[in-house]
């Protein structure tokens, strides 16, 4: 994995972070990353205002701005779920015969079950701006593309 798609990966993090705070989504359902560009799509009800994801942004940006630490910690699987619950799982499920989680966590923001490679900081990220949006109301996910840098 390049430096950029660490720092695109890094930067999932960072906005669905935002998106649990100003949406109140929870599950991912899936992301993807090539070099600057990601997209993060998640379970939601309804179809977000053009402000709503204005604010998503804001609040991710923010926090790249505080450069705060992103922190991987390796546990065994029960005491990552005994310690963040269904907090750090998405809709796709991690295999049961993985017994050892990596847990990345930037603190009061996201907590997620990921086994790829971060940058330290959020400020490593750079500035994260929206590509597009769309809402799929047949399966009820919001799709979130962005670049970063």
């Amino acid at each position: 994995m390049s430096y950029a798609e660490v720092r695109t990966h890094t930067a999932l993090h960072v906005v669905k972070g935002a998106v649990r705070k100003v949406l109140g989504a929870k599950w991912t359902a899936s992301t993807y990353v090539e070099g600057q560009h990601g997209r993060l799509t998640v379970q939601f009800e309804r179809k977000p205002e053009d402000k709503e994801m204005e604010e998503v942004f804001l609040l991710a940006n923010k926090k790249v701005e505080e450069n705060s630490p992103v922190l991987v910690e390796e546990l065994p699987r029960e005491e990552a779920e005994k310690k963040y619950g269904d907090e750090m799982y998405d809709l796709f499920p991690v295999p049961p015969e993985v017994k050892i989680l990596k847990v990345v966590v930037i603190p009061d923001w996201n907590v997620n079950a990921c086994n790829k490679p971060h940058t330290k900081t959020t400020g490593e990220v750079g500035r994260i701006s929206l590509d597009h949006w769309r809402f799929r109301n047949s399966k009820k996910l919001l799709e979130i593309s962005f670049n970063v840098g």
